[in-house]
C-alpha cells in the first residue's frame, strides 16, 4: 500500500488546526480523508464506516472526551488499524499515552508534536507502509474455548519460529517459537484472539507442552541440516506451580533427543513478579536441570530490583514498545540503556525484540545489546522455511 492509498482520520477539536492538518495531508497526495471535531463524533462516524481507517491521528487535549479516553474506545472496539498521537503537550505525556495504547493492543505509529508539517506527517505515515505485514487478520476471527481445545488436539496450532541474530556479527544463533493457528479457509487467528482464552480456560500447560515437543522436533531436524540453534519457548508463570514441572519438562526434551541447555523458557515479567515466592523453587530447579530462563517483555511489569535479582534468569528481553522508534525518542533510549546496564550487572544476556529498522539496529549495537529479534531480520516463519529465512538475512536482496 502506498502513502496516497492510506485511509486517514484526523480527530482535532480546533477548527483551524483540523483544516490545516487536512490540507497538509491532501498536499501529500492522500484522498481518503475523514475528520471529526471530538471523540464522541469520531466514534459515531467510525461505527458507521464500511472501511475502517488505516491511521487515526488523535489530538489529546479535547473538551468532553479527551484523546486518552477516545483511544481507549478505539482499542476496545477495534475501530482502527493504527493510531498516532498529535499534540503540543509534554513529550513525557505523549510517551505515556503511546505505551498505554500499545498495552491495549493498538498499533502505534508514534507521536507528532505541533505545529504540523509536511515532513512530520510524511515521516509518521511512512511508518505504516514500512512496517511489515504481521500475517494476522484483525480480531473479526472469533473462536471459542472448545474450538481451541479441538484445534490443539488436531495439531492445528503450530509453532512458527522468529530468528534471533547476534549484534556482533549478524549470525543467527537462536529462534523463538510463537504459536500460530491457520483456519481451514486460510485465515490466521490472531494470537491475541486465542491465547488469552486458553489462559482463562486452563489450557496454557497443554499449549506449552505442545510447543515444547514440536520445537524439539524442529530442533533435531535443523541440527541434522547443520543449523545448531537455541530455541526459546514461552511458558505461562501459572504453570510453574507443581513440584513435578521441572522433571516433566526435562523428560519432554530429553525424550525428544534435545539437551535442556539448548532450550530457553520465556516467562513474562508480570506473571512471575506477581507472586515470586510461589515459583522461585521451580525456577531454580529448571536452572539446575540446564534450562535457560528468560524474563520476557521486560519493562512492562512492575518488578523490584530485589525480586529480579533473586530469580535465576539467564536472559532479559526488552519489550518491542521500547525498541520501536527508540532512535528518535530519548525516553525509550533511556529505558533501553538502563535495562542493558542492569543486565550487565546481573550477568544476563539481552535480546531486543521488535527491531524493525536499520537505525534501531545501529542504536542497539552501539549501546551493547547482545541479540536482536524482529522484522528487520525476519518475521516468524514455519519450521520448514527457517533455512530460507536465514539465507535471506545472510544475503539480502539488492
Amino acid at each position: 500500500m502506498g502513502l496516497v492509498d492510506l485511509h486517514v482520520m484526523l480527530v482535532e477539536d480546533h477548527g483551524f488546526q483540523r483544516r490545516l492538518g487536512l490540507s497538509l495531508l491532501a498536499d501529500l497526495g492522500l484522498t481518503y480523508l475523514h475528520d471529526a471535531a471530538g471523540g464522541e463524533s469520531a466514534l459515531e462516524l467510525l461505527r458507521n464506516m464500511d472501511r475502517l481507517p488505516d491511521v487515526i491521528l488523535v489530538d489529546l487535549d479535547m473538551p468532553g472526551m479527551d484523546g486518552v479516553e477516545f483511544i481507549g474506545h478505539i482499542a476496545h472496539e477495534s475501530l482502527a488499524k493504527s493510531i498516532a498521537v498529535v499534540s503540543a503537550m509534554d513529550p513525557a505525556l505523549l510517551h505515556t499515552v503511546q505505551v498505554m495504547a500499545q498495552a491495549s493492543g493498538l498499533r502505534v505509529l508514534g507521536a507528532v508534536e505541533k505545529p504540523l508539517s509536511h515532513g512530520k506527517l510524511a515521516s509518521l505515515l511512512s511508518a505504516f507502509e514500512d512496517q511489515p505485514d504481521r500475517g494476522e487478520l484483525p480480531s473479526d476471527v472469533l473462536v471459542t474455548l472448545e474450538q481451541i481445545r479441538e484445534a490443539l488436539a488436531r495439531g492445528d496450532i503450530v509453532p512458527y519460529f522468529q530468528p534471533q541474530a547476534e549484534f556482533q556479527n549478524g549470525k543467527i544463533v537462536g529462534v523463538e517459537a510463537l504459536a500460530r493457528w491457520r483456519l481451514a479457509d486460510g485465515r490466521m487467528v490472531p494470537t491475541a484472539g486465542f491465547v488469552p482464552i486458553m489462559e482463562a480456560g486452563g489450557l496454557m500447560e497443554e499449549l506449552a507442552t505442545h510447543m515444547l515437543v514440536e520445537s524439539c522436533r524442529w530442533y533435531r531436524r535443523w541440527r541434522d541440516e547443520g543449523m545448531e540453534l537455541r530455541v526459546s519457548v514461552n511458558v505461562s508463570g501459572s504453570n510453574l506451580t507443581g513440584p513435578e514441572v521441572a522433571d516433566r519438562y526435562e523428560k519432554i526434551v530429553r525424550d525428544n533427543g534435545v539437551l535442556p541447555e539448548r532450550i530457553i523458557l520465556e516467562i513474562t515479567e508480570s506473571s512471575v513478579m506477581g507472586d515470586s515466592a510461589r515459583g522461585l523453587g521451580m525456577l531454580a530447579r529448571l536452572r539446575l536441570k540446564g534450562f535457560g530462563l528468560s524474563i520476557d517483555d521486560f519493562g512492562t511489569g512492575y518488578s523490584s530490583l530485589a525480586q529480579l535479582s533473586q530469580i535465576p534468569f539467564t536472559e532479559l528481553k526488552i519489550d518491542p514498545g521500547f525498541v520501536v522508534g527508540s532512535p528518535k525518542q530519548a525516553r525509550k533510549r533511556a529505558v533501553i540503556e538502563a535495562s542493558l546496564d542492569l543486565a550487565r550487572k546481573l550477568d544476563l544476556h539481552v535480546v531486543a525484540e521488535g527491531v524493525e529498522t536499520m537505525d534501531e539496529w545501529k542504536l542497539l549495537a552501539q549501546l551493547g545489546c547482545d541479540f536482536a529479534q524482529g522484522f528487520l531480520i525476519s518475521p516468524a516463519v514455519p519450521g520448514d522455511q527457517l533455512g530460507d529465512a536465514i539465507r535471506r538475512w545472510r544475503k539480502p536482496e539488492d
